[in-house]
């Protein structure tokens, strides 16, 4: 299934942007990254500079679409959340109202425990924000790129 084009608004960026930042350093994370389900970074905090945030993202939402694919083979909805455990670095991964996902990579400075605890409330808190962009964007009338195409355009098109 195809999940449309996410539009998203400079206040409600910035909120998400302030969310994250809460979230890195109330978690003790490394790294906070909020991709949508298409594969787009939306946002990101922490250690980010040495990170390919295009193939982490493209990764984590292939991932994610892999495992909705069990999901269904096992009769389930969708697995709202993952966890991977490295030497390292551990990811946990969550689905954020069926929208986007919420990456946090973090090492042995926190816990796994805290980092579900500190997500559950960033997780709500993105949702909200989610569901304002959805009934924003509803009541926004988007151009169509047919209101710039004349008859002449037209004419000209095929005359050539």
């Amino acid at each position: 299934m195809l999940n449309p084009q996410l539009v998203m608004y400079d206040e409600e960026q910035k909120q998400i942007e302030k969310i994250a930042s809460k979230l890195h350093r109330d978690s003790r994370s490394k790294t906070i990254l909020l991709v949508d389900k298409n594969g787009q970074l939306i946002a990101s905090a922490g250690e980010v500079s040495h990170l390919d945030t295009t193939s982490l993202s493209s990764l984590v939402a292939g991932n994610v679409a892999a495992t909705g694919g069990i999901a269904k083979l096992i009769e389930e909805d969708e697995f709202t959340g993952q966890y991977h455990e490295g030497k390292g670095i551990s990811i946990h991964l969550t689905l954020v109202g069926r929208r986007a996902i919420l990456v946090v990579l973090f090492d042995k400075n926190t816990t796994h425990g805290l980092v579900r605890l500190r997500v559950r409330k960033a997780s709500a808190e993105l949702a909200k924000i989610f569901e304002e962009l959805a009934l924003k964007a509803a009541s926004t009338p988007m151009p169509s790129v047919f209101d710039e195409i004349t008859d002449e355009d037209i004419d000209n098109l095929f005359n050539d």
